[in-house]
């Protein structure tokens, strides 16, 4: 049997072996009051950090005049280490205790975020900040791969009955959606505070909240936190680690780079070349170990197998939401951080207000796929529904009701299908699972802002290119303005490089210089010709990342309802 000291009596031995009165925690099923605590906590903290870029993209383009890629990596930069490495944290947890990895995993978030702070100023060349930016979120996504599969991990091996875990994973869920939801909250008000002489680097503010939120999490977790454990024929399985964590990076990496460096090109092609390669290594090398870090037989489980699918699309739905969007509302349409997170309050709010008193209840009731598909079913309808608000109504308020309605869809399918997938194997594989599905679950987050943006930047790249080809007089003016840092004057010669620059590096660089510029004067005189275009041609392509996402969650739904046709089993 695993070892756990999650619900077991509390014995303490004093000189001369006196045995003091067995105590009985207090907590879900026999999972302890405490640990449920330490694990929220943390969860909150880590999707919190994780949430952080969202209503910040804005300020990240001002500040750092980034290309669609090197925005991108920004939020994927700390998602691609969580999903890489959760699987590895999720089996040194089983190994050697899981208290230690809730305290490690927050710690290092705390000083990633730290890194992030400490980024140089306007005044250093531009890559080197945003390398030293990169670096603070890749260490704190580190920590997060410890911290989220841990704190699942520990509340599969506490609970053991479907209810009990129903309601324990609820609460988890919660955690992580209220993390989504104060995340931007947080975000957009302290970006309002200046930092130095720099106007655009209030964003550094919420960086510093994380770095408290994170110490904080690390000592209560230390304080509250019972450890757990579950040895019993568990060991490293290196090849395992080392071949799924570069399939995984090589997959990413080719979405990602996809819209920057071209589709066809040779560093892209290479990234989809070693994923396929690596991800057939990984499943032979998990035939051949005696320790596996996935037992390959789990997804004879149809339950197990289709949850397995179904969280990915689930999730890339759920932060393809969220990033479109992020995109929609601060680089596209200009809203301030604060503003933005209206969205976000109401998208992720509604979530976490219905995970414990409804889903959780509705996931006892009724059979877990009839919860998850209709969770499903809502995102996607939120999403199309969001599509046919146009770009030009520049208001938070037409996207409130859809969503609202996504928010249900996403507290639905949050709780159903992570109940799903723990209750279909055995509780000595509980670390297994956990470690399983949070690394689908973010992969899925990693693939919402990397497939969507690929998507939909190389949709308005292409739209803006046809127009300026189309359109002769545009055609003269983009050429007058791309040659007009020649004749500014010396003080501004600088400035007007660095707006070029911005408006030839994609979409929304083109987006995000004006088309007009107020002279010394008080006079006005036009300036970037591509404003308008660029903001158009970013509305059509992102409406289509709404329906994109849609139509995945709608799909996902139908499966989930089909495939998916037993109660989950007892563990």
């Amino acid at each position: 049997m695993p070892r756990s000291d999650i619900g077991a009596r509390a014995v303490s031995v004093d000189p001369p072996a006196r045995v003091a009165k067995p105590v009985q925690p207090q907590g879900v099923g026999t999972l302890a009051w405490g640990t449920l605590v330490a694990a929220a906590l943390c969860v909150f903290m880590a999707q919190f950090a994780l949430t952080v870029p969202a209503g910040l993209n804005g300020l990240f383009q001002q500040d750092f005049h980034t290309s669609a890629s090197q925005l991108t990596w920004i939020t994927d930069a700390f998602l691609v280490p969580v999903t890489v490495l959760e699987l590895t944290f999720g089996l040194l947890g089983d190994l050697f205790g899981r208290r230690r990895l809730l305290v490690g995993g927050s710690v290092l978030v705390a000083l990633g975020f730290a890194v992030c702070v400490l980024t140089p100023g306007p005044g250093t060349d531009q890559l080197t900040r945003l390398i030293v930016l990169w670096t603070g979120q890749i260490l704190a996504g580190v920590g997060a791969a410890a911290v989220i599969p841990t704190t699942l991990a520990m509340i599969a091996a506490g609970t053991h009955t479907p209810r009990a875990r129903a309601r324990a994973i609820s609460v988890w869920a919660a955690s992580l959606s209220m993390g989504s939801v104060l995340s931007p909250l947080a975000s957009g008000l302290t970006a309002q505070l200046k930092f130095s002489a720099d106007p655009n680097a209030g964003w550094r503010w919420a960086f510093l909240v994380v770095v408290a939120l994170a110490a904080a999490s690390a000592v209560l977790a230390a304080k509250l936190a019972q450890d757990s454990s579950a040895p019993e024929g568990r060991s490293l399985d290196w090849p395992g680690q080392i071949t799924i964590a570069l399939a995984v990076l090589g997959l990413l990496f080719a979405v990602i780079q996809g819209p920057t460096s071209g589709w066809g090109s040779s560093q892209v092609v290479c990234g989809f070349v070693c994923a396929a390669v690596f991800l057939a290594a990984f499943v032979i090398a998990e035939r051949r170990s005696a320790s596996p870090l996935l037992q390959l037989d789990l997804f004879a489980n149809q339950n197990f197998t289709i949850a397995a699918v179904v969280t990915v699309v689930g999730m890339f739905a759920y932060l393809g939401t969220g990033y479109i969007t992020s995109i929609r509302l601060t680089a596209i349409q200009g809203f301030t951080p604060l503003h933005a997170s209206v969205a976000f309050i109401v998208f992720n709010g509604v979530a976490a207000l219905i995970q414990v008193p409804i889903a959780s209840r509705l996931i006892e009731w009724y059979k877990p796929k009839w919860v998850l598909g209709s969770g499903l079913l809502l995102i996607a309808i939120g999403n199309f529904w969001m599509a046919l608000i146009p770009i030009g109504n520049k208001a938070v308020a037409p996207l409130v009701p859809p969503l609202v309605v996504a928010g249900v869809g996403v507290a639905f399918a949050l709780s159903a299908v992570t109940a799903v997938v723990i209750n279909t194997v055995p509780n000595n594989l509980a670390g297994m699972a956990a470690g399983w599905t949070s690394l689908l679950r973010d992969f899925g987050f990693t693939l919402g802002p990397a497939l969507v943006g690929a998507v939909a930047l190389s949709r308005a790249a292409n739209e803006i290119s046809d127009k300026v080809v189309s359109d002769p007089a545009l055609s003269q003016a983009l050429e007058n303005f791309n040659a007009s840092a020649a004749s500014a004057a010396a003080d501004q010669r600088q400035a007007v490089e660095d707006a070029i620059t911005a408006v030839n590096s994609g979409p929304l660089g083109a987006n995000g210089v004006p088309a007009v510029v107020t002279l010394p004067n008080g006079s006005t005189m036009p300036f970037n010709p591509l404003k308008e275009t660029a903001f158009h041609a970013l509305g059509s392509a992102y409406a289509f990342g709404y329906l994109m996402v849609g139509l995945c969650a709608a799909v996902a739904a139908l499966a989930a309802v089909i495939l998916i046709d037993r109660r989950p089993q007892t563990c």
